[in-house]
């Protein structure tokens, strides 16, 4: 039977809609019938993800002019990578069906986009921008402001600077369940919530005439705030101001030691046992601008927060130098339906928080334990008791060995794996290739004593070889070509590769990567590569990104090599040629938008 004569419902329903756009759109260019049933499939989207890659005008009008042919109404959330398209675009991804609009790395696109977004999306929820600081602050409020006044069902998170938040505090709206500020002062902060307060109470008053005995209840559920200090002021005024709070979020980057009076402490942490509902909890510390941590909360914080916050499913730690393993092991006992557990550069954590896990829930899904150097392999046998685990993250752990390599290997949900700087060995990493987890992400960044034939043991021994699909080699002295040969031949499902400061790949490497389709049916393309600081590579390496070599790659970051020198006519033309292409020369992690992060400011609502 030909392909016409297979029911177009089936092909819709049981294969394309569960395919990402890329796909879609190659298997258009396939064939008519096929790109009839890829047409119908688009115009059943509900959500569609163009964040992956930069398209341009045409591809944005020909995508979703496709999920508009049925009337346009089933897509209600749309997500793009708006880095090549400017304002004359912007009536092609506007609709009035949309309850969710994402719209990232907006470097083209003006202050007067908010106003179109006012008129077109009156039945937005939800809304993220990045938006390019312009020479218009004026301009920026006014829009700001009359799309504030004409989107009445968002519900707000904002990123942007106290400026920004003096123009939006006077417009929230009374739906008001989420927010999001950074950076702001913490007198900013305190300001934003009292202000909160203000509103909720004219609001009521307006509105019924009296006010409860027990005073407004403020909608908001969730909170996330980048300060310059996390204090007990304001961590006591939020949770007597906000009872319905669900997720908090804060991070502070002092610029010095805080001083006795202004900054967190026991008090504090016992005072969030008043949000009753909270069930996500995150403090962070950053040591960015000033190697400082709070030194003022100990033990006895913790044991106050763990007995007051026993609904806690997601707790984030970073910066509390002074709490020892009893101050953590109570938030694992005490938090019975406790899911994902992080806790960074503590100091003074061991393995005997973890050392008897009796009554610690079995529910497990997350554990990320960062610098935390005084871990062993103890630590990780005992935690691989929780079979639900999902994602193990023991990034800066230098004394993780190859003795607990077996138990991790033993987890049968395991999707993400994190030994960056381990002191693991070939003789180790078979050892978890010949185990059953499914992982997809492996990063062995910084592991010294892995080698070429440590990773030939690890993709040819099991699964892992198929699961994967993301694989960071980085600052690792042992990988070479030969490495690189067995991933293009053997990691079929590797679309992500870091091999960052591997001194030891040459040409010949990125020669197989650009033809890893080649070597066996099914093997997917790289979509990231990260070869920043590989000084083997020369510059004629670079004819290895021309057409039709490395199909499908969307990120490269090639800063420090060869293959950045001026004047070269090679690269103006890769340019040229892939349009969707992004290339890093500034040594940015995977994934970046090309500096984006760092040189453009952020303004986001939703």
């Amino acid at each position: 039977m030909g392909l016409e004569g297979v029911a177009s419902g089936v092909m819709i329903k049981e294969v394309l809609l569960k395919l990402d756009v890329e796909t879609l759109c190659s298997l258009a260019c396939v064939s008519r019938s096929l790109r009839f049933f890829v047409y119908q499939a688009l115009s059943l989207f509900s959500t569609l993800n163009l964040s992956t890659f930069s398209p341009d005008a045409q591809t944005v009008a020909h995508i979703l002019g496709r999920t508009r042919t049925n009337g346009g109404g089933l897509l209600k959330s749309l997500t793009i990578n708006c880095l090549r398209l400017d304002d004359s675009c912007v009536p092609l991804f506007l609709s009035p069906h949309l309850h969710e609009l994402n719209l990232l790395s907006c470097s083209l696109l003006s202050y007067h986009l908010l106003s179109s977004i006012r008129e077109t999306c009156p039945n937005l929820r939800v809304l993220t921008l990045e938006l390019v600081e312009q020479d218009s602050p004026k301009i920026f409020k006014c829009n700001l402001v009359r799309m504030l006044k004409g989107c009445l069902n968002l519900e707000i998170r904002g990123t942007g600077d106290a400026s920004t938040l003096q123009s939006i505090e006077f417009f929230l709206p009374k739906t008001l369940k989420i927010l999001k500020l950074q950076p702001l002062l913490e007198q900013d902060g305190i300001h934003v919530i009292n202000q909160l307060q203000v509103d909720r109470t004219f609001s009521e008053t307006a509105d019924f005439g009296i006010i409860s005995p027990l005073g407004p209840c403020i909608p908001l559920q969730c909170l996330s705030l980048g300060l310059d200090i996390i204090s007990d002021d304001l961590i006591i005024l939020i949770t007597n101001s906000l009872p319905l709070l669900i997720e908090l979020d804060l991070e502070d980057r002092p610029h010095q030691e805080p001083l006795l009076h202004n900054d967190l402490t026991n008090k504090g942490l016992q005072s969030l046992g008043s949000c009753h509902h909270l069930t996500s909890l995150s403090l962070i510390r950053s040591r960015r601008n000033h190697q400082v941590s709070f030194k003022r909360i100990n033990d006895m914080g913790m044991f106050l927060l763990s007995e007051g916050c026993k609904g806690l499913e997601s707790v984030r730690l970073c910066g509390f130098s002074k709490v020892s393993d009893a101050g953590f092991a109570s938030i694992l006992h005490s938090c019975q339906r406790l899911k994902k557990f992080e806790v960074r550069t503590a100091l003074l954590l061991s393995d005997l928080a973890f050392h008897d896990l009796t009554g610690v829930p079995c529910s497990l899904v997350e554990v990320r334990l960062l610098s935390c150097s005084l871990l062993t392999c103890e630590t990780v046998k005992k935690l691989a008791c929780s079979s639900s685990l999902e994602v193990l993250d023991l990034y800066g752990c230098r004394s993780i060995a190859d003795s607990c390599l077996r138990s991790i290997s033993c987890l049968h949900r395991l999707t993400s794996l994190n030994l960056s700087g381990a002191d693991v060995t070939d003789h180790g990493i078979s050892i978890l290739g010949q185990g059953s987890s499914p992982i997809t992400h492996l990063c062995l960044r910084g592991c010294k004593r892995v080698t070429d034939e440590g990773l030939s043991l690890l993709l040819y021994s099991g699964t892992i070889g198929k699961s994967l699909s993301a694989l960071d080699l980085g600052y690792m002295p042992g990988i070479s070509d030969k490495a690189i040969l067995t991933i293009a031949k053997v990691g079929i499902g590797i679309t992500e590769l870091s091999i960052r400061c591997c001194f030891y790949v040459t040409d010949s490497s990125m020669e197989v990567l650009a033809m890893k389709r080649r070597f066996q049916d099914g093997s997917k393309p790289l979509r990231r590569l990260d070869i920043y600081k590989c000084s083997g590579l020369s510059v004629n390496s670079i004819k290895s990104l021309k057409r039709p070599l490395f199909p499908g790659l969307h990120w490269l970051g090639i800063g420090h090599t060869r293959l950045t020198g001026k004047g070269n006519a090679i690269l103006t033309e890769i340019f040229e040629e892939r349009p969707w292409l992004t290339l890093c020369l500034d040594g940015c992690e995977m994934g970046c938008h090309d500096g984006w992060q760092f040189h453009i400011p952020e303004y986001r609502w939703s």
